[in-house]
């Protein structure tokens, strides 16, 4: 077993990982109109042309586009005016040469009409007459059949995480049912003498367990299933029944552990005895967190955390979070970082990854991250913070004014 504190760097850390991350096989069929988050489990392509009719994308005037070459302020083009386009009806009017037809955004082109020419280009002569000031190219302010998607184009992939956009996007298909990963569970267990429930009053010595709460919430965030299995003693036996059940219940687990060495090395112990391959990396160059874990055991990812809770959310970002957009079967999860000038200097020590909260406000175009200093491991700071800025671990702090990544929180 890797000794603590032979550690790694976080991105060598995730590579030992990684290969050892499938999908989960487990699909739904559900209600396009509720997978908001969800993961696609098939490809989809487009049974019809979007739209199937040409319609216009302005307000304005349907016209053949030859009968308004030329036209200007001072020579205007005249065109008579034939009736108008009824919304969610058929056009019903066949457009001959030096005729218009009044259409709104999204209504269907007449026959014959190629072109539509913009409200605010036009001046009323009369109840039936026209002037045209602009000219107007063939297809212009004209969404065409099978302009958005044409039929048998594929529109979505296997593995695309669903954005209100895709919802939006399939229903306009009358794509109303669709297969979807069923999302992956996380059990969460927290360990520690110290902790009480939050609704318990603690005693000197005692703290409440935030961790099963706050992790949820990432969990939650990241489209996974949390399972909280409650508060476990520093008890060699209960942290084992606890984990077994953790298997049995999730596909992760993940273990917040009390704060001294040897209750670390509990979990150590632990995750080793429940099956092959066991810890992969104990130890990682990292502040705050570095006696992160990473394991498998037969084929489910464990994960041994600080039990700090700001330890365990920075922790649970770095590592756990990916881990459930992999097994979720998401090919691209959503972009979580950012690029940000700093405004203080911000000191580290080189040799570890040091993550600092910062506060993020936009200054003329310009996103800046303001230094939340204090304990790097205290809750409150992660509270009063949008996100957190990498320090390289090459670097002893970084200078006012440099260019940092920030994950956002």
């Amino acid at each position: 077993m890797p000794q603590l504190f032979t550690v790694i760097t976080p991105k060598e850390a995730w590579l030992r990982l990684e290969p050892h991350l499938s999908p989960v096989a487990r699909v739904e069929t559900i209600a396009t109109a509720d997978a908001l988050g969800r993961v696609l489990a098939e490809d989809i392509v487009a049974s019809s042309d979007l739209p199937f009719f040409a319609r216009s994308t302005m307000d304005g005037y349907a016209v053949r586009a030859e009968d308004t070459y030329g036209a200007s302020e001072s020579l205007p083009a005249y065109l008579k005016v034939t009736g108008e386009v009824m919304m969610g009806r058929p056009a019903g009017i066949s457009l001959s040469p030096a005729e218009a037809a009044l259409v709104h955004t999204g209504g269907m082109l007449p026959q014959n009409a190629d072109a539509v020419v913009m409200i605010e280009n036009t001046r009323e002569v009369d109840a039936s007459t026209i002037e045209v000031v602009r000219p107007v190219a063939r297809g212009e302010n004209v969404l065409q059949i099978g302009e958005e998607v044409a039929r048998g184009e594929g529109v979505l992939s296997r593995g695309s995480l669903l954005r209100p956009q895709e919802i939006g996007g399939l229903l306009s298909l009358g794509v109303t049912k669709i297969t979807v990963f069923q999302r992956v569970k996380v059990a969460l267990i927290s360990t520690g003498d110290e902790l009480v429930p939050p609704e318990e009053e603690p005693k000197p010595g005692q703290i409440r367990n935030t961790n099963a709460y706050t992790l949820a919430g990432l969990a939650s965030k990241a489209g996974a299933i949390p399972l909280r299995l409650g508060i476990v003693k520093d008890n060699h036996e209960a942290l084992t029944a606890a984990a077994q059940r953790g298997m049995r219940e999730a596909d992760i687990v993940v273990i917040s552990a009390g704060s001294s060495v040897s209750t670390r090395d509990m979990t150590a112990d632990v995750i080793n005895s429940l099956g092959p391959p066991g810890i992969m990396v104990h130890g990682v160059s990292l502040k705050p967190g570095k006696p992160t874990i990473l394991a498998v055991v037969n084929g489910k990812p464990f994960f041994g955390l600080p039990g700090n809770p700001g330890s365990a959310m920075i922790t649970f970002e770095l590592f756990v979070t990916p881990c459930i957009y992999k097994m979720s079967g998401c090919k691209q999860p959503p972009r979580r970082f950012l690029t940000a000038k700093l405004t203080r200097n911000t000191p580290s020590a080189p040799g570890r990854e040091d993550y600092v909260p910062v506060k993020l406000e936009e200054k003329e175009g310009q996103l800046y991250a303001e230094p939340v200093f204090g304990k790097s491991n205290v809750l409150f700071n992660l509270i009063r913070a949008d996100g957190l800025a990498q320090v390289p671990l090459d670097r002893a702090g970084l200078a006012a004014g440099e260019t940092v990544l920030v994950i956002l929180l």
